[in-house]
């Protein structure tokens, strides 16, 4: 019987590479996601999308939709097993991969196949960063994050997450500033506008739309926020970084 990849088939398909003048992602390029993605740096979401949209993939199939999904296996394959050397909880790891390639067998379209993996590498990030934070900061500060990162959608105060934690108010503020270095009120911010940037990026939402889901009281109040935090209106920074290719306002 044949080898599918004998020597022979390899050094053919390097040659057809060569003259075309495309190639496969170098090993340390493809690993950079993975290792942000692990030290839950937000920045592995944005590079995990650049490679993906490079056209420095395999071919693995001639059908665009089985080509996306034979892709997304073997990138949720390593972003888990990055994860579980990250620290994370072995079954919660497989269990998310399970349910992704689930939905991921569902898709229909190749661009949903795109929209997933970024999906699975916002989770796999966020629980990551989620972990090291409850390293390093206490308790309260920690659940105060978490707070934060699952209400963007609502008005947050400070007196608000002080109940969350029963603690005084102000010295949850003076504790909260005095571990991340930064104000209550400014990680807020920060957040909701890493939050407004990934989905300018990533999404098709209107402008107006962002800044409801983001609890601003009006798109005019989103866009100062936005443009004094990224030095430019949201419609520019969309037109500028979007990877949808439709960017209404």
């Amino acid at each position: 019987m044949d080898q599918i990849a004998s020597e022979a088939k390899l050094r053919y398909l390097d040659f057809i590479s060569r003259e075309d003048r495309i190639r496969h992602h170098r090993y340390v390029e493809e690993m950079k996601q993975y290792d942000l993605m692990r030290s839950g740096d937000g920045a592995a979401i944005a590079e995990s999308a650049r490679l993906w949209d490079s056209g420095l993939y395999g071919h693995l199939s001639d059908d665009p939709v089985r080509n996306a999904k034979y892709r997304f296996v073997t990138s949720i394959t390593l972003a888990t097993r990055f994860a579980i050397e990250g620290g994370m909880d072995e079954e919660d790891a497989y269990n998310a991969s399970d349910l992704y390639i689930q939905d991921m067998d569902r898709c229909k379209d190749a661009n949903d196949v795109r929209r997933l993996h970024t999906d699975m590498m916002t989770f796999f990030t966020w629980a990551m960063a989620d972990m090291q934070r409850s390293e390093i900061h206490s308790k309260a500060v920690s659940e105060c994050m978490d707070y934060i990162h699952y209400h963007l959608h609502e008005r947050i105060t400070v007196a608000q997450l002080a109940r969350h934690v029963n603690l005084n108010p102000t010295y949850l503020s003076e504790l909260f500033a005095r571990e991340t270095g930064t104000p209550i009120s400014r990680y807020i911010t920060g957040k909701r506008m890493e939050a407004a940037e990934n989905m300018l990026k990533y999404s098709d939402y209107p402008l107006g739309e962002i800044a409801q889901i983001l609890a601003y009281r009006s798109q005019s109040h989103f866009t100062k926020v936005f443009s004094k935090h990224a030095g430019m209106t949201p419609g520019d920074y969309r037109r500028k970084y979007a990877t949808t290719g439709i960017w209404p306002q």
